[in-house]
């Protein structure tokens, strides 16, 4: 009885490589694009080494990371902090998960569903926004956000339940905001949290924060002029000093 030929360990890590950079091909997908390059290998052969290159999902499609990479994406959530005579206030911010850039912060005593939606409004000016807009199933928001979001051309995305990791950007985002931020600074009420955080995160994280998710960039970068004197670098403080944004003398 005649063997088929084995085929060459090359064409093995080849059709695996396929395999896994490109999550939404199947065996048939793999070989129409092996025959283009002149390579005939038979569905059966290529659904043999694809096994174990990625896991066998329930109703297949992308990955998550994949979907927020490849669209405009933004990210909203609160934070609940207290103010000098321990009366509950919530933080609300909105921000781009591919930039990393603030988009919206306001802070409201009273977050209604209507103020929620106000806050969407304020951030989409013109029916101008994301494609995407993902949201936790908190009742702050309600039906009145989702029609905002609708008139201004933005779908909603509604976290899992118990899902955190579905807006792990925005998970990450309020805890610098809380460590870097407000866990030093005593909050007199409305109007100076607001304060606190446009000066944190609109001026420093925006403008002059190194980003870990953008390998050290800053989300909205200027121009600024390279210095490798260190007597000729200046400390700006932030927040009366809290933190420093380091910089070339003028």
């Amino acid at each position: 009885m005649r063997r088929r030929p084995k085929i060459a360990p090359d064409l093995i890590a080849l059709i695996r490589q396929m395999a896994a950079s490109n999550r939404l091909w199947g065996a048939e997908r793999i070989r129409g694009e092996l025959l283009k390059l002149g390579i005939r290998v038979s569905k059966r052969t290529i659904q043999k080494y694809m096994r174990g290159i990625r896991p066998r999902a329930p109703h297949g499609g992308q990955r998550w990371k994949t979907f927020l990479r490849n669209h405009t994406v933004w990210a909203c959530d609160f934070l609940q902090t207290y103010d000098l005579w321990f009366r509950p206030i919530f933080a609300f911010f909105i921000v781009d998960i591919n930039s990393k850039r603030v988009v919206h912060v306001a802070a409201t005593y009273n977050p209604t569903q209507q103020w929620t939606a106000q806050q969407l409004r304020n951030a989409t000016p013109f029916g101008q926004g994301p494609q995407f807009i993902i949201r936790d199933r908190d009742d702050k928001y309600g039906a009145g956000f989702d029609r905002v979001a609708k008139g201004a051309g933005v779908r909603v995305v509604r976290t899992a339940v118990r899902a955190p990791l579905m807006n792990s950007v925005m998970e990450r985002f309020l805890r610098s905001v809380r460590q870097e931020c407000l866990d030093h600074v005593i909050i007199l009420g409305e109007r100076h949290l607001v304060s606190v955080l446009r000066e944190f995160v609109l001026r420093y994280v925006n403008a002059c924060r190194p980003h870990q998710g953008l390998g050290q960039r800053i989300p909205v970068p200027a121009p600024r002029m390279a210095c490798s004197d260190p007597n000729k670098i200046v400390a700006v403080p932030v927040l009366g000093g809290l933190h420093h944004d380091y910089r070339a003398a003028a």
